[in-house]
This record gives C-alpha cells, sequence and structure tokens, in this order.
C-alpha cells in the first residue's frame, strides 16, 4: 500500500485516529527524493498500524503555510489529530519506526 496523497480536502479525516506520519516534499527537492522511498516503505511495512502520507508542498502550499513548514523534507507526526512530533530533514527509517512506535501505545 502506497503513502497516502493527501490534500487539504483529506487531510483531518486521514489523521483522525491513531497514528499519522506525513511527509511534506516537493518533487524538485534533493534530499526529499532520498526521504520518499523511506516513507513509502513504511507505509508497505505499518500498514493497519499507522496511516502514511504526503503531501506536495508545491499542490498544497495552503497546507505547508498552516503547518509552518519552511524547510522540506519535513514530516509531522500526528497522534488523533493532532501533531505531536515535527522533524525536519532527512530521516532514517529506524528513527522513524520508533517514534511511531512511541506514540503507538
Amino acid at each position: 500500500m502506497a503513502a497516502t496523497v493527501i490534500h487539504t480536502s483529506n487531510l483531518q479525516e486521514t489523521v483522525k485516529e491513531g497514528v499519522a506520519l506525513v511527509d511534506f516534499w516537493a518533487p524538485w527537492c534533493g534530499p526529499c527524493k532520498v526521504q520518499l522511498p523511506i516513507v513509502e516503505e513504511l507505509s508497505e511495512e505499518l500498514a493497519g498500524q499507522a496511516v502514511i502520507g504526503k503531501v506536495n508542498v508545491d499542490e498544497e502550499g495552503e497546507l505547508a503555510s498552516q503547518f509552518g513548514i519552511s524547510s522540506i523534507p519535513t514530516l509531522i507526526l500526528f497522534k488523533d489529530g493532532q501533531p505531536v512530533e515535527k522533524m525536519v530533514g532527512l530521516q532514517s527509517k529506524d528513527s522513524l519506526k520508533a517514534k511511531i512506535a512511541r506514540y503507538s501505545n
């Protein structure tokens, strides 16, 4: 299962229950090209445990602005609809899995 593509219209529904990880990225961003495959792998591995999504900041500038995204990639971890952790820059798969697990309990 690929990461969910998130738009302004489906963000709240996507993150409202449980744990969700949202990757803010852009196609022209070098580090984002490294982060995105990691996010896609997590989406496969954590299916049913956490929602993994991605926001293209070029297409969803309003969402990027709403969450104060000034550098990409930025990943935001949500718990029951509320942002609980914001990570700026490239994140390792193990680090992301550990953070998701911490909020899943």
